[in-house]
């Protein structure tokens, strides 16, 4: 079995920050990590940062496609984007479509894992159920027409059509039968409260029944207002959530970002891509779980103007959040670490340690810009 040695880089190590070390690998495990290491085909990373593979776990799509079209050539195409964008590893996230539809989109993420050939692809490392339980009032870009009730035997029958592949599910607590299907299925998946119209006490119950997350902050959900804090309020108080955001320079200005970091810490929040399929491809016409998006620009949207996932990948976000004032460091940690333990993945995924998965990407200290994805 033919070993490797990244040298001569700047690795982010587990203790989220930047040393001079080299990272051996064989097998796609790494083996060892060490200053000055004299094994295997040397591959020289002089200039570079080695970063661990990015992590996302929310989008829906990228090139032309879709991840309910339900189709595994759609899900082959995202995560080769994804892998050519420094993504190793994710998670598909669906939308609120038909029942009918949702459960065939379901069967075909786990008819990808079979079919799948990894080379060049992004690993899928679970499935994000982004909705049908969600509040009509705080649908975003998500049908109101398709939402359902949180019901535990509903939930229990999606994930016995993906064969245990969720990880993930965003939910409104306040609507009826919330806090009882969290309260009943938190041993089995992670909640994250969402497209939601939830008070600091709704929000707040629901944290403690124990969900533990918090889907694209600030964004279809009340805002943090000085008397009635809401999901936000809840979120900080609560102390352990993790809190997805979408940098992207479009759904969260970089005010509220830097806020957001310092709110939280930089060991809570998850950095989000929230791509469709029009990230990647030039303006135009496309979808998102079935509804019509215009891209323009770095800009999506639907035709009454609202905002309708990004048109950016999770690295372009990582460098977004870079410019705008946060730290390359607490950016890396929060695309890589942070999003692989928030489902549950981070034993192989999501940091250069001996024995875990051996992803990395090769970028240029100069300008971040992609050398190479291993």
């Amino acid at each position: 079995m033919e070993s490797y040695t990244l040298k001569h880089g700047l690795v982010f190590t587990e203790n989220c920050r930047f040393e001079p070390l080299d990272v051996a690998f064989s097998g796609g495990v790494i083996t060892d990590i060490a200053p000055d290491i004299q094994s295997g085909e040397v591959i020289d990373c002089k200039g570079c940062y080695l970063l661990p593979g990015l992590v996302d776990i929310h989008l829906h799509g990228c090139m032309g496609h879709d991840v309910c079209d339900g189709d595994t050539r759609s899900l082959s195409a995202i995560a080769g984007y994804e892998f050519s964008h420094g993504v190793t590893a994710f998670c598909p996230t669906t939308m609120t479509i038909p029942d009918d539809r949702l459960k065939a989109v379901l069967m075909s993420l786990k008819a990808y894992t079979t079919q799948a050939k990894m080379q060049g692809k992004a690993k899928m490392i679970g499935v994000h159920l982004e909705g049908p339980f969600v509040s009509k009032d705080m649908c975003g870009a998500q049908s109101s027409d398709s939402t359902q009730l949180p019901s535990a035997e509903k939930l229990m029958e999606y994930q016995s059509l993906t064969g245990g592949l969720i990880r993930l599910v965003t939910i409104a607590p306040e609507i009826e039968g919330a806090a009882k299907m969290i309260s009943e299925c938190g041993g089995e998946f992670h909640f994250s409260l969402g497209h939601t119209a939830a008070d600091y006490d709704t929000a707040k119950a629901a944290l403690a029944a124990g969900a533990d997350h918090i889907t694209h902050l600030f964004n279809a959900m009340p805002p943090f207002h000085h008397r009635e804090t809401g999901v936000i309020g809840a979120a900080f108080d609560e102390g352990k959530c993790y809190a997805e955001l979408i940098c992207d320079g479009v759904h969260i200005s970089p005010t509220a970002v830097r806020a957001a970091f310092k709110l939280f810490g930089d060991e809570r929040i998850i950095l989000i891509s929230d791509s469709m399929e029009g990230t990647g491809m030039p303006d135009g016409s496309y979808t998102l779980g079935g509804q019509r998006v215009f891209k323009r620009g770095a800009q999506a949207s639907l035709e009454n103007g609202t905002l309708a996932g990004s048109v950016t990948n999770l690295y372009g976000c990582m460098k977004t959040a870079v410019s705008m004032g946060i730290p390359l460091e607490s950016a890396v940690r929060a695309a890589t670490i942070n999003p692989a333990r928030s489902v549950g993945c981070d034993d192989r995924f999501g940091s250069i340690v001996k024995g875990k998965a051996a992803h990395f990407v090769i970028a240029d200290k100069a300008d971040l810009s992609i050398k190479r994805v291993i």
